[in-house]
């Protein structure tokens, strides 16, 4: 005897499965992505339909020219700026030699001082010899030397002033003498000028 078939229909109790429902459901989220990026995505596609062919290739290479231009800009100024500091370094470097040297001037010019009553007139002549070339050499290099006079008006910025004189006849804050030479390479003051200045006396016009 065949036996019939049980009944297929889902009963009242039971769910019934619709593949349908459940697509749907995960497609609100999709749909909804779709239409956030939607003008975005439109304006991509505009884009890349305009510049098909010829304007495409014209519009990568306007952005290579671009990018070549920015870097070049960019390595012209590392070039200078790399310049620039080892200038710096350079002068720094001659300024601290000079100013070592500073002393050894001051001794040659002592003893050109000192051997102007000297018999010997032939060394003192190959003493002053020396000092010429020597100074000729660090002027090369920069080296300017400060020596005001007797009645020169007193420089904060260069002289120091070591004493002080009474004079009432002088002007006030002028240099009465000069102790020792200063120097200065450029903007650079290596040494400043020891001076005595005159106080007493009357004020410069214009002060």
């Amino acid at each position: 005897m065949i036996k019939e078939p049980k009944d297929m229909n889902p009963t009242a109790d039971e769910e019934q499965f619709d593949p349908s429902a459940s697509q749907d459901a995960e497609g609100v989220d999709a749909q909804e992505g779709v239409v956030e990026d939607a003008p975005e995505l439109e304006a991509e596609v505009e884009e890349e339909a305009e510049l098909s062919g010829d304007e495409k290739l014209a519009q990568e290479l306007a952005d290579f020219k671009d990018k070549y231009i920015r870097l070049q800009a960019e390595w012209d100024n590392f070039r200078k700026r790399t310049n620039a500091e080892r200038a710096q370094e350079r002068s720094r470097a001659t300024e601290h030699l000079v100013s070592n040297l500073l002393p050894v001037v001051d001794d040659i010019e002592r003893a050109i001082e000192h051997g102007a009553d000297s018999a010997d007139q032939g060394m003192l002549e190959g003493i002053k010899a020396i000092h010429s070339k020597f100074a000729d050499v660090l002027s090369r290099q920069g080296l300017e030397t400060i020596a005001p006079a007797a009645g020169d008006p007193f420089d904060i910025d260069i002289h120091q002033a070591v004493a002080r004189v009474d004079n009432a006849e002088a002007f006030d804050e002028s240099i009465d003498q000069l102790y020792q030479k200063g120097y200065r390479m450029g903007d650079k003051l290596l040494r400043p000028a020891m001076v005595a200045v005159t106080t007493g006396g009357p004020k410069r016009t214009g002060e």
